[in-house]
């Protein structure tokens, strides 16, 4: 077989997966201010990739022409040239259904105007608005020889290329960074008469009206014209080593080589004139390897994340309050719940505050002597940390372990680990080598003498903005077993030298690779044996090759495998003499899965597992990652039917095929079935028991 009918290029996977967003926004059974709020996650996931992905393999090819190898070369190549490919038709999809979601706002009476739209009194009130408001926040870069623009811009943010013409002169170009760090992006204008229409205007457009108030009296021209565009940079950094520095140190320097990073990608308003967009390719230094295209009017569209309903409430989805479980309020705290049965959260369907009430009470309670959490990425205003400093004043031991590495979260984890490091808290800051990307916190409480351990496993970040929209599997325990070796997880990261043996828990890099095998292996063996075999499992991505080739094994001896793959999936489902026995899956809706679950079910014994790690080669060689097994019957069960209702999705589930070409599911049952509203239901009605 040919390399790429056993694998599917992880890249074009990635780009696959966005699509499905893309789908999102076109879909109109979505109200209209998500639709457009989806477009805004699509662009926010496609400058990431151009940052990460699409990086890296530009990088490659520099490295194989460096070392000669024309065959990698060529390959690597290839494959560019079929992300541009494909990169280009998404964005013909993205103005098409931009346009459809704009004249659907419209339906509602919410219209973004661009300048030429503009009556007289919304101009009048647009230029008051600039001068007061705006103005002092541009900062014009006139452009001549001397000045090395590629030098001056960041990656981040949204520009606009000025043309100062003369007549029978040389035309002058400038640059204007749009001020969103400032001010929000989108500005509704008051209505001058009738309150029913709401009328947005966004600050590019305000900026390109008022261009002539920024350059009158400094430069001469006849006629001025402005096209926004955006670069994207290389996101990769390295460490210095050699300097005498401490770890923070030069982490805080190695994130100064994203300022000057070189540019992957640029994009640019199709109604740019050449001469313009041709001064711009030079200025850029952009090569046949860097994608440079026109696209529509609006540049760094992820702002319409944050797209505000100015109109009614149905334009948005309806509220689904996050669940406060018995499980927790019944007792007096929540050691006395924990020590009475294990608990397993869902989020956001139950509410993040019971994980923060854990670190609260932990924080102040007398006989709790110590607190150990790892941290990746954590909200602005974290309430967690406000609580470990807490901890600390009220006298216990607190270690956080920070990952300084946790991509675009560098900078603010710095700041956090001087905070913490400064408020006393024993702050780590990881394995050099090693990833820290857990989800791990145990409280060591003195109970009758002895130490016992409480401990907590998760799929997803301690961080409370994000808890509201990433769904995530929390489990809460007493079980010393487990939580002991949750105590020598923090060990093995100060003492990385030392052997560890751990029975229960899957701990990349030691052992989770070697035991997913293992169970993998063991429904095989169950086939063999004449009993039943079936392998679930929920990922973010899947992509090693080495987990693939395991499940193509047991695919072709006859093992039920199926799988829920929210991104990149480089397994080739339904192949005949390969995968038939494969089903893979992927849901994007409100919420973005974000769990990892395995289920394994040979031979009559059910045994669930949760984890922090991806089905990745970096997740399972180079991080530091903790899967946990279940052995709550009932928490077992609330596992297996919260898969079972994402298998039997009719709305938001798509077809992972050799394709991938992101049908949707259709199972020919007339009910139709959104999962997610399904999750939420199922948890309330066990509350309402």
């Amino acid at each position: 077989m040919d390399n790429e009918d056993l694998y599917y290029p992880k890249e074009l996977s990635w780009l696959a997966f966005n699509e499905r967003v893309l789908q999102e926004a076109a879909d109109k059974n979505n109200p209209a201010v998500e639709r457009i709020r989806f477009l805004g996650i699509y662009s926010n996931n496609l400058d990431e990739f151009y940052r990460v992905r699409a990086a890296d393999v530009k990088r490659q090819i520099t490295i194989a022409q460096n070392d000669g190898n024309e065959e990698e070369a060529l390959r690597q190549t290839e494959l560019m040239e079929r992300i541009q490919k494909k990169v280009v038709q998404l964005s013909d999809k993205f103005d098409e259904i931009h346009k459809d979601v704009l004249k659907s706002l419209a339906r509602y009476n919410i219209h973004i105007l661009r300048k030429n739209d503009l009556n007289d009194y919304q101009k009048q009130w647009v230029r008051n608005f600039f001068v007061n408001k705006v103005l002092r926040h541009i900062a014009p870069i006139l452009i001549d020889k001397k000045v090395d623009l590629l030098s001056r811009l960041n990656g981040t943010s949204v520009y606009l290329y000025v043309a100062l013409r003369r007549k029978e002169r040389n035309t002058r170009f400038a640059v204007i960074q749009v001020p969103t760090s400032e001010m929000s992006r989108f500005k509704l204008i008051p209505p001058e008469k009738s309150r029913k229409k709401k009328h947005i205007i966004m600050l590019d457009d305000m900026i390109q009206l008022c261009l002539e108030d920024i350059f009158r009296g400094f430069v001469k021209f006849d006629e001025i014209e402005s096209f926004s565009f955006k670069m994207t940079r290389d996101a990769e950094y390295s460490i210095n080593d050699e300097i005498d520095e401490s770890y923070v140190e030069k982490m805080s320097e190695s994130m100064k080589q994203r300022l000057i990073a070189e540019p992957v990608r640029v994009i640019y308003d199709n109604d740019m004139p050449d001469d313009m967009v041709n001064d711009l390719r030079k200025r850029l230094r952009i090569t046949k390897l860097d994608t440079m295209h026109a696209a529509g009017h609006y540049r760094n569209f992820k702002d319409f994340i944050g797209f505000p309903n100015v109109g009614r409430e149905y334009l948005e989805h309806g509220a689904l309050p996050a669940i406060d479980t018995s499980a927790f309020s019944k007792y007096n705290t929540v050691f006395d719940a924990i020590t009475a049965h294990d608990i397993l959260l869902y989020y956001p369907y139950h509410r993040f505050l019971h994980f923060t009430e854990f670190v609260r009470q932990a924080a102040f309670d007398p006989s709790v002597k110590a607190i150990r959490i790892n941290i990746y990425r954590v909200a602005s205003n974290s309430r967690i940390i406000n609580s470990l400093i807490d901890a600390v004043d009220n006298g216990k031991k607190v270690t956080v372990v920070v990952e300084l590495r946790a991509r675009f979260d560098e900078e603010a984890n710095i700041e956090w680990s001087k905070r913490m490091t400064d408020a006393g808290i024993r702050v780590v800051l990881g394995v050099p080598t090693l990833k820290i990307h857990s989800k791990l916190c145990i409280v060591s409480r003195e109970e009758r003498g002895s130490l016992v351990n409480y401990a907590h496993f998760g799929t997803g970040n301690f961080n409370e903005k994000t808890a509201k929209i990433y769904t995530d599997f929390s489990l809460f325990t007493r079980n010393q077993e487990l939580a002991n070796e949750g105590v020598a997880v923090f060990d093995l990261i100060n003492y990385p030298y030392r052997r560890y043996k751990f029975q229960h828990l899957q701990i990349s890099p030691l052992n989770a690779r070697t035991k997913i095998q293992s169970l993998i292996r063991q429904e095989i063996q169950h086939l063999k044996e004449g009993a039943d075999a079936k392998i679930t499992f929920k990922i973010n991505n899947l992509v090693d090759k080495e987990l693939i080739d395991d499940l193509y094994r047991a695919s072709q001896a006859g093992v039920r495998i199926r799988g829920i793959v929210r991104g990149m999936c480089s397994l080739n489902p339904g192949v005949k003499g390969l995968s038939e026995n494969i089903e893979i899956i992927s849901i994007v809706d409100r919420f973005l899965e974000h769990p990892r679950v395995m289920i394994f079910e040979g031979g009559g014994e059910r045994k669930v597992f949760i984890s922090s790690a991806d089905w990745m080669t970096r997740n399972m060689d180079n991080r530091i990652e903790v899967g946990c097994p279940i052995y709550d019957k009932s928490l077992q069960q609330r596992v297996v039917d919260i898969m079972e209702m994402q298998f039997r999705d009719t709305l938001k589930a798509r077809v992972i095929d050799r394709d991938q070409s992101n049908k949707y599911v259709r199972r020919g049952n007339r009910k139709k079935l959104r999962s997610q509203i399904e999750i939420y239901d199922y948890l309330k009605q066990q509350e309402d028991k």
